[in-house]
């Protein structure tokens, strides 16, 4: 990969290079992590997992197969509690929300609500359900505590619905086999939040807080284990899933309706739901005909101790334990006299072994490294043992950013100083699918940095946010062929492609190929090495065509052959660099298109990041001088070109310059140039209306630049002027063609002409 960035020319600072994988750069995620500790934010609990007894390592939810069974080894998959630790991302909880306003400008919309919905802010009550088994009061100790954001329908509750990793749940399955059974089905298949399965809770009941009533107590798999409490109180009558898992566990039963509309709505014949906010119906005593808002508030206070009004996020504490040798090893030892302990900082980095057993089988192997596993308590120095848990890799990337600013510091993660002049970062370019997960993490960091560790400017109206803008880029598809019959992919070396719009599978030739545009994937056979096509095409080719191909954050469909048209424009620079020369006089009208472009490639490098209209930009001004030769136009080109092709942008500043070259100097690099702006440009007096929109049946398409003395002319020959330039336009071409203009609109000001087609 390094070497493919250096064919590109790609201008990294190769001195800050880190690998994340390295003890040098782990030892600060070790002390992070004891840090975190330090303050509170790292704890050990119990946490239910899909663990694969064949293998004895966990699973994500990812690895199971719809069948409930291991993906690599085939196994059933079990539930099982294990220790793990975990960091307290719910303490910045209220901040990672608050936050996002201040990120609205710099991040893409879509990613700030993936985040919003992440954190889930809900406002509402918490409210405990006493309970019964066998018809005998349990201690009131001993309740179900339920969230919800519609007290106002506590009188519609007509049964209570827990996880399948709910305690109640557990503890029940130790003594009912059937239940047991049901449980293996549900991590078999899978059942998520749409399922209506549910299995009743022999016994058990629980008591409305409100009404008294006795309740049924299902386990039902559409409710979430890591949200809330784990339970939810069933109201059939306003809510659909509970309304669907009623039906189908107690068909027949009467479903109670607690809330109606506060006037008369058209609320679809075929729905006994009344889902929306209106007025309590006459069966809710003393609260009946109250607006629904209103009575919520009332519900919650008159419950007591059994009661409060609540905000809640759907934010859960992030688990970073890892049962496999591949991470960053947790920092703490395991002490029978002391319990656990941290890893004094002087003995960081705590390393993984080398070379260690490693088998498809047998879960982590870091438990059977003795060498390894078995050390003194840093305390009492008795006889101990490390954690064997190593950390999840999102907890390294969650704080890179930060040590590229410091990465030779050995001894600081990075140094306050710095920290404080540079953060956070400006510009953060990754892909959409890490909107959620390691975006959240990074922030939680930042949180924690500025306070309690002061790694952050303290004159900064900014927040504690890691980026300040983010680019989500859009994924580079290749061509993919699939096999007509079979569906199979095939490999470039099975096809004949030397006619690319007529492809032929080789072992059969009257079959055409199926052709779509994929993610390049090695599965796939349609990845393109970016050596080969620098190869063909050289450097500077494949770096615009990269650019020009596609937006930023779209999707790009990378057609080799398309790259023809970059390395054409390329070589009309060139031959114009060796044919122009400084005594070119500039006239006034050159000087208004490159003012224009100098300002609009500029907001595209700083503000829009529209690059592939860079590229566009660029060639729209080769093309006007060309037409038009001009000095100074072409030296500006040349410059605004060197970022994207800095080989041919040199050699074509070379070739400017070689009349101005004293006798036995050398040229200065473009590189030494400044970036081109609209000040250092001569003074130009822009008549009003010199720069005319081009509008095709009334939609903007392209803009052209008239002269003053065709603005100042008369209607017929202002629009000859406009229309001879239009049609030299390749956008005229797109848009208008051989199509017939019926009428020509010109528009206040002669700021725009449309073109009625």
């Amino acid at each position: 990969m390094k070497k493919q960035f250096n064919l590109m020319g790609v201008a990294f600072d190769w001195d800050r290079e880190l690998s994340t994988c390295s003890p040098e750069f782990y030892r600060h995620t070790q002390k992070l992590f004891l840090d975190l500790h330090k303050h509170g934010l790292v704890y050990q609990k119990k946490a239910v997992v899909n663990w694969d007894p064949v293998d004895q390592t966990v699973l994500a939810n990812e690895q199971v197969s719809p069948t409930g069974h291991s993906w690599r080894s085939g196994a059933l998959v079990e539930q099982k509690e294990l220790l793990q630790w975990f960091f307290k991302t719910t303490q910045y909880q209220k901040a990672l929300l608050d936050d996002l306003d201040a990120l609205k400008d710099g991040w893409p919309e879509r990613v700030v609500t993936m985040q919003k919905n992440w954190l889930g802010r809900s406002q509402g009550a918490t409210i405990h359900f006493g309970l019964e088994q066998d018809g005998v009061k349990m201690d009131d100790s001993e309740t179900l505590e339920v969230f919800t954001t519609r007290a106002d329908t506590l009188y519609g509750t007509q049964f209570m619905a827990l996880s399948p990793s709910h305690r109640l749940v557990r503890e029940a399955a130790e003594k009912d086999e059937k239940l047991k059974e049901f449980l293996d089905i549900v991590v078999a298949t899978q059942d998520d939040f749409k399922s209506k399965n549910g299995y009743l809770l022999k016994g058990l009941s629980a008591i409305n807080p409100l009404t008294l009533q006795s309740l049924p107590v299902f386990c039902a798999p559409y409710v979430i284990g890591d949200y809330g409490s784990g339970a939810l109180m069933g109201v059939p009558g306003h809510d659909s899933r509970d309304y669907d898992f009623w039906n189908s566990n107690l068909p027949g039963n009467p479903v109670k309706i607690v809330v109606e509309p506060a006037e008369q709505q058209n609320q679809p014949e075929s729905s006994p739901l009344f889902m929306g906010h209106g007025k309590l119906t006459t069966i809710c005593g003393r609260h009946a005909g109250m607006d629904s808002r209103e009575a919520a508030l009332d519900i919650v206070n008159s419950l007591g101790p059994k009661g409060r009004l609540e905000i809640r996020y759907k934010l859960r504490d992030w688990l970073v334990s890892r049962q496999r040798y591949w991470g960053t090893p947790i920092p703490m030892i395991h002490c029978d006299s002391c319990g656990i302990v941290p890893v004094p900082e002087d003995q960081l980095p705590v390393k993984l072994p080398e070379n260690p057993e490693m088998s498809a089988r047998g879960g982590n192997p870091l438990t059977k490294i003795e060498e390894w596993l078995n050390t003194e308590c840093p305390s009492c120095h008795k006889p101990a043992k490390r954690e064997t848990d190593t950390m999840d890799t999102f907890v390294d990337s969650s704080w890179y950013w930060a040590r590229y600013l410091d990465v030779k510091n050995e001894t600081e993660l990075c140094s306050p100083p710095k920290a404080k002049d540079f953060l956070p970062v400006d510009l953060y370019i990754g892909g959409v699918e890490h909107a959620i997960l390691h975006l959240l993490y990074s922030r939680f960091i930042a949180k924690f940095f500025r306070d309690p560790l002061g790694l952050w400017p303290t004159t900064n109206d900014f927040p504690a946010e890691p980026f300040k803008q983010l680019v989500t880029q859009g994924m580079v598809h290749g061509p993919t062929y699939t096999h007509p019959k079979t569906g199979a992919f095939l490999k470039p070396t099975e096809l004949d492609l030397s006619t690319p719009s007529s492809p032929k599978v080789l072992a059969e030739p009257d079959l055409t190929p199926q052709l779509t545009w994929e993610k390049m994937s090695k599965s796939k056979y349609n990845g393109v090495d970016p050596v080969e096509s620098i190869a063909r095409h050289g450097s500077d080719a494949v770096r615009a065509h990269m650019l020009f191909a596609a937006p930023v954050t779209e999707v790009l469909n990378w057609d080799d052959a398309k790259i023809v048209g970059v390395r054409r424009w390329l070589a009309r620079v060139l031959k114009l660099s060796s044919t122009i020369t400084p005594n070119t006089k500039t006239e006034e009208r050159n000087l208004v298109v490159v003012k224009h472009m100098v300002e609009k490639v500029t907001d595209s490098f700083e503000k829009t990041l529209s690059l592939n209209t860079v590229v566009s930009d660029l060639m729209k001004l080769e093309r006007h001088i060309a037409n038009s030769p001009d000095y100074l136009a072409a030296c500006v080109l040349v410059r605004m070109m060197a970022p994207i092709t800095p080989v041919v942008a040199e050699e074509a500043w070379q070739r400017l310059r070689k009349d101005l070259d004293p006798a036995g100097k050398s040229v200065d690099s473009v590189f030494a140039q400044p970036w081109p702006t609209v000040a250092e440009l001569p003074d130009v007096k822009v008549q009003a209306g010199g720069e005319v929109a081009v509008a095709v049946n009334g939609k903007p398409r392209f803009r052209i630049n008239v002269d003053k003395e065709a603005v100042e002319a008369g209607d017929e020959e202002f629009m000859s002027k406009v229309r001879e330039m239009a049609k030299e336009r390749k956008e005229w071409e797109k848009w208008v063609g051989e199509k017939q203009v019926r009428r020509e609109i010109v528009g206040v000001g002669r700021k725009l002409v449309n073109f009625i087609v």
